[in-house]
């Protein structure tokens, strides 16, 4: 009796094979990376950990609802969380061993502990003020993220945006002479737009018209708007300060209940009009971007122009456009640091902000709200130098200050390796 070999029917599924996968390449750069930060725990938390208390506190006088402060003894704590993200860097090891994903809230509890072990060895003997570093953190993130969020339009449309920090800067510089003339924080709102919006149209008529390199137009302009805001300022602001160089700042607005949540309510729900546009600019950009028709065709564009040609989508017009957007949020950020911060325009102000708020582009994969969860570790990096130093933290002063760069190295270098942009980003389009 012949038999007849079973045939394989394309339309049911096969079933997955069971047992540890064979074939599969292992990333050991996770386990790697958590096992340096464990060693370097260690060294800090248990070899030359510090007595005393570390004192934390939850929060300020004006707050409605008054929470205790915690009281942590620094080398007890230290020897807790130095096992605790030991564990956790074994158990990333072995789910990389058996080839499974190293999750990413796996990695944010490892940097918690690691960042809580570090502060509390670093402020022994001294208390820490919860929301004022919080506080100060958000402040300091304000330009990245508007920067940030910039830089994702643009290079999702395939523009490169390397003039993020000349863009800041018109907007600060432009925000704080109209608001100043005017005595309207809000015109100077609107003229710190329309400043970034300019700089993003020389970037985009060199880019896409006349094919220019996106990186050479981005440097050029960047060092154009240094030395013509810096001579402007040497030669009007400056001789004339009380007139040119004296804006309104924006009021801080309480949101009523929000404002009175502990811990968050003093850091998120009593701030300026700029950071609350933030709030919204956040979400309108991220929601835009995924699930709008102009998001679809944004990212077309940025992914495959010649495609998104043929059916009928204007690459250079839609490319031209959103990059002059993108100039307009950018110039948001440049008004915080005239109207809601420092209050007065200073020659090179924003000292370097759009250059980390491109590496938190990067960082954020492209998306926007994980370039706006790096812009803020970047501005909490750069407020905890501050703090740190104030309490008398024992961590040396030159360190400190590099430790927003560090954390902006290590973050785009050590955090995200490869990652792929929009494929058609910095490519000019010609179209055929």
């Amino acid at each position: 009796m012949s038999s007849i070999a079973p045939v394989n029917n394309p339309t049911q599924p096969h079933e997955p094979p069971t047992g540890p996968a064979t074939g599969l390449i292992r990333s050991w750069k996770a386990p790697i990376a958590l096992g340096v930060f464990t060693l370097l725990s260690f060294i800090l938390l248990v070899v030359i950990g510090r007595d005393g208390v570390s004192t934390m506190r939850l929060s300020t006088a004006s707050d409605l609802i008054q929470l205790p402060d915690v009281e942590l003894p620094a080398r007890a704590t230290g020897v807790v969380i130095t096992v605790l993200i030991l564990a956790i860097t074994l158990l990333a090891t072995w789910l990389v061993y058996q080839h499974r994903k190293v999750s990413i809230w796996l990695v944010s509890l490892f940097a918690f502990l690691a960042l809580l072990g570090f502060l509390v060895w670093a402020s022994a003997g001294a208390t820490i003020p919860i929301p004022g570093l919080l506080f100060g953190s958000i402040s300091l993130a304000v330009p990245l993220i508007f920067g940030a969020l910039g830089g994702v339009i643009s290079e999702r449309v395939g523009v490169v945006n390397i003039a993020i920090e000349g863009q800041l800067l018109a907007g600060a510089f432009t925000s704080a002479l109209v608001a100043s003339v005017t005595q309207q924080p809000i015109l100077g709102l609107l003229a710190a737009m329309v400043a970034g919006m300019l700089v993003s149209f020389v970037l985009a008529a060199f880019a896409i018209k006349y094919f220019v390199d996106q990186v050479i137009v981005g440097v050029v302009l960047n060092v154009l708007v240094i030395g013509f805001t810096g001579f402007l300022y040497s030669q009007l602001l400056a001789p004339n300060a009380a007139l040119l160089n004296q804006p309104p700042k924006f009021e801080r607005i309480n949101i009523p209940f929000l404002s009175e949540i502990p811990i968050i309510g003093p850091v998120l729900f009593r701030q300026t009009l700029i950071v609350y546009l933030m709030y919204i600019a956040v979400f309108v950009v991220y929601f835009a971007i995924f699930h709008t028709k102009w998001g679809l065709r944004l990212r077309a564009v940025g992914e495959h122009p010649q495609a998104a040609d043929t059916v009928g989508i204007n690459v250079a017009r839609t490319r031209f456009l959103n990059v002059s957007l993108a100039g307009a949020i950018v110039g948001l950020g440049g008004a915080y640091f005239t109207l809601g911060s420092v209050g007065a325009f200073g020659k090179e102000m924003t000292a370097g902000a759009g250059f980390i708020a491109l590496a938190a582009v990067i960082f954020g994969r492209w998306d926007p709200i994980r370039a706006t969860l790096a812009a803020l570790l970047f501005g909490f990096a750069s407020n905890l130098q501050s703090v740190l130093s104030i309490i008398g933290s024992p961590v040396p002063s030159e360190f400190m200050l590099m430790l927003p760069y560090l954390v902006t190295i290590f973050a785009v270098a050590g955090l995200v390796g490869k990652s792929r942009g929009p494929a058609a980003s910095g490519k000019p389009y010609i179209k055929s």
